[in-house]
């Protein structure tokens, strides 16, 4: 960051849209699935054709209200949808529906930890709204075309107030509420297909002031990599702008994520701009306690929850506890493994080191992991009971299970000559041959130099070419040099 980082302050407010997990769209039956050809899920309504109209989609509601009630918000008991009016070819009715003065959530926090501790960052508000399609121009060389699967795909967005101070603070934000949407079963958080994107306001103002300074808004950030980046960028060419004498003008901006940079789109339209008004076609609705206490009921374990309850059940230490609940399908693993075994804290270990080394080498999530937990377990049993080392069973044992097909953890130890050493006379003869021929160094031993261990049970080790056990050869070693 530039040396005028001491000076400035940033204020950033975040955006999420988060794609809501329905199977239709949110005022037709039309289907909200990804990944189809183009125009394929359309209908009358879709296209907004004469004489059609809308109905709401009531799962819609409920997950926005589940979200609401994660993010500790009030939820507006009245509700209505707004005409939100702009002129674009990816928006057939030329308006998009949207919530604008009654939005379904209100308030509330998110919790996010960040090097100075935790931090609640305050919402603004939580409203549903439809997508609009997608426009393209790259595809044809003479004219743009345009995909309307995506019109009126219902989502939620999260808006916050102007509560963040960093790209760190943002990434971290960010980061929470793409693991609370996939926790509630709301929205996959998948933000490569654009289920879950992030539009960034942000302007800057001298430490200590209070008022807010000229804001710039980057739209359509599609990873957490990606808003942080940009959001550093824009923070340093907006300070450089100031330190200059220039204006900063109001406007919305991408990110170029080859340059690492941003660039202005268009000067920003005011709220009046869109000319907001109550839909006619769509009657008011209202939210009932009834409703609001039946989503309250069913609302699945949190993350702080489940923290808490892995360190009482499980005994876990709280490090660990914290990084297994906060990837649920990782939580997901570990609770079906616990109930093949007792050893816990080997299971979190596993789960921690070996397991989460080959996910992020590969890039994946853990339900793609072709060792079901039983399967690991028998793993952690055969390095409990010392038929395999620990070493042998993590660089060895385990990622021939990866690529095996249905073969146990006993027969590709066996196969792959892994089980451990524990006839005490080859050993010993192993110790034998080590000691006498590192006479000097066994006198320094009993001279006082015990730190010389090491170096006899590693010597021993390399001779039984990796199989002896560890903790039986450190007993015998230590036992032969004290006779």
């Amino acid at each position: 960051m530039s040396n005028y980082s001491d000076k400035y302050e940033a204020v950033i407010g975040l955006e999420v849209h988060a794609q809501l997990l329905t199977k239709s769209k949110l005022f037709c039956g039309d289907s909200a699935g990804f990944g189809s050809e183009p125009n394929t899920h359309i209908s009358p309504i879709t296209l907004a054709h004469p004489g059609t109209l809308p109905k709401l989609n009531k799962e819609a509601i409920e997950l926005a209200v589940r979200m609401g009630l994660a993010c500790n918000c009030a939820i507006e008991r009245k509700n209505y949808f707004a005409r939100k009016h702009y002129f674009y070819p990816d928006l057939p009715k030329g308006y998009q529906l949207s919530q604008h003065t009654t939005p379904v959530c209100v308030g509330g926090f998110v919790k996010i930890k960040t090097v100075d501790g935790e931090r609640n960052i305050q919402l603004n508000r939580i409203h549903m709204e439809e997508d609009a399609g997608k426009s393209m121009h790259d595809q044809e060389e003479n004219y743009s075309v345009v995909d309307y699967n995506r019109a009126g795909v219902p989502l939620i967005e999260i808006v916050t107030e102007p509560d963040l101070h960093s790209g760190d603070e943002a990434a971290a934000y960010v980061t929470e509420v793409r693991k609370l949407v996939r926790t509630l079963n709301v929205c996959d958080g998948n933000m490569e297909e654009g289920s879950l994107r992030c539009d960034a306001n942000i302007s800057i103002r001298l430490k200590g002031e209070k008022k807010l300074g000229t804001k710039v808004e980057i739209k359509n950030l599609n990873s957490i990599r990606f808003l942080k980046k940009a959001i550093d960028h824009e923070v340093m060419r907006m300070i450089d702008m100031k330190e200059k004498g220039e204006t900063i003008v109001q406007q919305t901006r991408g990110f170029n994520p080859d340059t690492e940079t941003t660039f202005a789109i268009r000067t920003k339209e005011d709220a009046d701009d869109y000319r907001y008004m109550a839909d006619p076609d769509l009657p008011p609705f209202v939210i009932t306690d009834e409703f609001i206490n039946e989503i309250k009921a069913a609302l699945p374990e949190l993350g702080e929850q489940k923290k808490q309850r892995f360190i009482q059940q499980y005994a876990l230490p709280e490090y660990d506890a914290a990084l297994l609940s906060d990837d649920k399908e990782l939580a997901d693993y570990f609770e079906a493994a616990a109930t093949e075994t007792k050893l816990y804290k080997q299971v979190a270990n596993w789960l921690l080191g070996p397991v989460k080394s080959v996910l992020n080498e590969e890039a994946r999530e853990i339900s793609s992991l072709s060792i079901k937990p039983a399967q690991l377990v028998s793993i952690i049993q055969l390095v409990e009971d010392g038929k395999v080392s620990h070493t042998m069973a993590a660089q060895k044992l385990f990622p021939a299970m990866l690529q095996s097909n249905g073969t146990t953890a006993m027969q590709l130890a066996q196969q792959l000559n892994l089980i451990q050493e524990r006839n005490e006379d080859a050993l010993q003869q192993l110790i034998d041959e080590v000691l006498n021929n590192m006479p000097e160094k066994v006198t320094e031993y009993k001279k006082g130099k015990k730190g010389l261990i090491g170096l006899f049970v590693g010597e021993v080790m390399k001779k039984s070419k990796g199989k002896a056990d560890p903790k039986l050869l450190n007993q015998l070693v230590t036992e032969k040099l004290a006779n």
